[in-house]
């Protein structure tokens, strides 16, 4: 049996929240909800207050606190945000376990020796998550991490809840089995009259292992507090990032730009003495105001140090001239390589560079002299209608696409699409064999089957000798303001030619041409 050690859990209550909070800007009492997949992620505490529960379905939250700000959860700016909090909490007492970001473990036998008790290096280590700025973490102490998080999640006002030693199968047994991670052995459990971890505890550890397989196993260990697991403290990567702080803080974007253009220098000449290169960075600007501006700039190929520069340029800038001033100060500028590649693969031919690369440094040059929208290529986006996937993205942003492709659109046009898509629906004309436009009402019923259409820019109409249809599409019906109905037909003309047609209210549109 393994020895079971005293640990210390760390608990940052609502972690993603506050993460997404900094880094959207929100105030910390604004009702934020993160979402994945259309359900509830987490959501703030005012959120909670007005019945947003995790699991609902966005709309069914949104209809509970109508002022609930929505943001997609990013797991990755989990991590980021909870890394400064671990360095300094490693300035106190190192050997960090990360469990998820927000929640981290260590050992308690060294901290308890050098501060003179478990409640001391508690005290000692919540003051310094205040320091951190993590006013409301919560601790616990218990043997094993299992039972130390549970008493962090159960402390209290007092913030720190210490599980005397050898008090941990006693302090798990009124909990509910939902605790333990496994939904499906929890509903059987309950189904079997087993509620709680100490029910659960007092099964035979044998029968458990023969019925349940070895999570189930697993599991009963830890209900039965004897939670083995060690704390393994993280090993932190090198440090391949580049910051650069002003003092005084610069108020215009060239001074800003110069100033960091040696950093960046440094930046890539690191990358390559590891035999790197970086196809990704992240950029992350802070102003005198305690702002903070983020953004990832991709590369189709490899970032140089006029190129890192560039991007910070375009960051701050946005539209505006080279030499113009700054809404606030600038006091930090730091980047990041968030996708890096092995130098190997980017090296130039044998006899020079391949067409690809002399197009791409062009392409470039151009970008660099009349900024970063100014080079735009295209690539196929998502959306319902043809002309919403019809994207272009700033050359070198690769798979920037607002509306991603690779989604589920449902009503989205089937089958091979159209050769010719118009940029801009043109208007046209359908016609019922008693020559009255053609409508359809409410329950997608034609006032009477396409008979005559008149292309566009042509002004007569021709017989129709196919149609078919109508597919509805009604988009964001729960807003007066931007939601809309319309019908989408295939006519095939008398000359032939296949149109994609769509009705919209009373007006008829073509949409793309079958070629």
């Amino acid at each position: 049996m393994a020895e079971i050690l005293r640990t210390l859990v760390l608990w940052c209550p609502d972690w993603p929240v506050r993460a997404a909070a900094r880094a959207a800007g929100l105030p910390a009492d604004a009702p934020l909800a993160l979402t994945d997949r259309g359900d509830v992620f987490a959501c703030s505490a005012p959120a909670r207050a007005e019945g947003v529960r995790r699991g609902l379905r966005i709309r069914e939250a949104q209809s509970r606190c109508a002022a609930l700000v929505a943001l997609p959860y990013d797991p990755a700016l989990d991590a980021r945000a909870f890394d400064p909090v671990l360095d300094g909490v490693e300035e106190l007492m190192p050997g960090v376990q990360v469990l998820r970001p927000g929640t981290a473990a260590l050992r308690m036998q060294g901290p308890a020796r050098y501060y003179g008790g478990e409640d001391a290096a508690a005290r000692e280590l919540l003051a310094c998550l205040e320091r951190l700025g993590v006013a409301d973490a919560r601790i616990g102490i218990a043997d094993g991490p299992f039972a130390a998080e549970q008493a962090a999640r159960r402390s209290g006002p007092d913030r720190v809840r210490i599980v005397p030693e050898g008090g941990s199968p006693a302090f798990l047994a009124p909990l509910p089995v939902t605790i333990l991670g496994l939904p499906d052995l929890a509903v059987l459990l309950r189904r079997l009259g087993l509620p709680t971890l100490g029910a659960f505890a007092a099964l035979p550890e044998l029968e458990v292992r023969n019925r349940f397989g070895p999570d189930g196993a697993a599991a009963h260990r830890l209900a039965a507090g004897l939670d083995g697991r060690r704390v393994v403290p993280r090993i932190p990567p090198d440090e391949l990032d580049v910051a650069v702080d002003f003092e005084p803080p610069l108020d215009r974007i060239d001074q800003a730009t110069f100033g960091f253009r040696a950093a960046a220098d440094r930046f890539l000449e690191r990358l390559r003495g590891l035999g790197l290169v970086c196809t990704a960075i992240r950029v992350e600007i802070t102003t005198e105001r305690g702002e903070l501006s983020e953004r990832n700039w991709l590369h189709p190929r490899s970032f140089t140090p006029a190129e890192v520069v560039d991007r910070v340029r375009w960051q701050l800038q946005g539209t505006g001239a080279v030499d113009s001033g700054l809404g606030s100060p600038l006091t930090r500028i730091r980047v990041l390589p968030e996708s890096v590649d092995a130098a190997a693969g980017h090296e130039e031919g044998l006899w020079g560079a391949a067409p690809d690369e002399r197009i791409h440094h062009g392409l470039s040059r151009v970008q660099s002299m009349l900024g970063h929208e100014a080079v735009l290529t295209a690539t196929i986006g998502g959306g319902r209608m043809l002309a919403d996937r019809q994207v272009l993205v700033p050359w070198g942003d690769r798979g920037s696409v607002p509306r991603p492709a690779d989604r589920p659109w449902p009503g989205a046009l089937p089958g091979l699409p159209p050769a010719t898509v118009f940029r801009d629906r043109r208007m046209c004309t359908v016609l019922a064999p008693d020559g009255a436009p053609v409508s359809v009402d409410e329950r997608g019923v034609l006032s009477g089957p396409p008979a005559r259409f008149a292309a566009p820019n042509t002004g007569h109409a021709r017989p129709v000798r196919a149609w078919t249809g109508p597919w509805t599409v009604e988009e964001r019906w729960w807003d007066p303001e931007q939601g809309r109905r319309l019908s989408r037909f295939q006519v095939v003309d008398d000359d032939g030619e296949a149109w994609l047609l769509v009705l919209e209210g009373d007006s008829w549109w073509a949409e793309a041409r079958y070629d």
